[in-house]
């Protein structure tokens, strides 16, 4: 990754596949100083959810910098120096922390999110997590997340440099491998598009 150009990378990926591992190994590549933006909140009382936090932490160079940011992810984004390259890990547990906003504050938050992307002049790496390939969640909790982390990944892939689907352990780049999906369009809309 060429460190004199900005790039928005987004990682996505199922569970264990090694999507945080490699967004830290794109981020020791940007050759920028390197800011873990970590959103998980700390729960003290879970043991197994601190050994994973200790887990990437051990991961991580000690030269990297950590922010603790489980909510005010755009603020981080636009306060990043040209530098910068941020690792944000991950979209899931940010929007989790979130999840009860309604849809109007949700919407809000998330073209905030979207423009402090645009505008960014840092380097931007995002994990996220890979969640609708299974069955409906049976409650609305859950689909709502589901709902969300999918369109919220989907806005960031059409505007990222490039986007990465890691699974089991081998990473795909997207932009080589795929072509992206056209946006839908309500019938009677107005498009771009010549085709009937």
């Amino acid at each position: 990754m060429p460190s004199n150009l900005r790039q928005l990378i987004l990682v996505t990926g199922p569970a264990r596949s090694g999507k945080s591992e490699w967004a830290e190994h794109l981020a020791k590549q940007s050759g920028k100083s390197v800011v873990y933006v970590a959103t998980a909140k700390e729960i003290s009382d879970d043991a197994e959810w601190q050994t994973r936090i200790i887990q990437h932490q051990q991961r991580r160079p000690a030269t990297w910098k950590t922010q603790l940011v489980p909510v005010e992810l755009a603020t981080a984004i636009c306060n990043a120096a040209p530098t910068d390259c941020l690792l944000i890990d991950s979209l899931g547990t940010w929007l989790a922390n979130l999840l009860e906003q309604d849809e109007v504050f949700w919407e809000q938050t998330l073209v905030e999110l979207l423009k402090s992307l645009l505008e960014a002049t840092s380097d931007v790496i995002l994990v996220s997590e890979e969640t609708g390939w299974g069955v409906v969640p049976a409650y609305p909790i859950g689909r709502t997340f589901r709902d969300r982390l999918g369109k919220l990944t989907r806005e960031i892939g059409a505007i990222a440099t490039s986007t990465y689907l890691v699974t089991a352990g081998f990473a795909l780049n997207l932009n080589h491998l795929g072509l992206p999906v056209p946006k839908f369009h309500p019938v009677g809309e107005e498009t771009d598009s010549t085709e009937p």
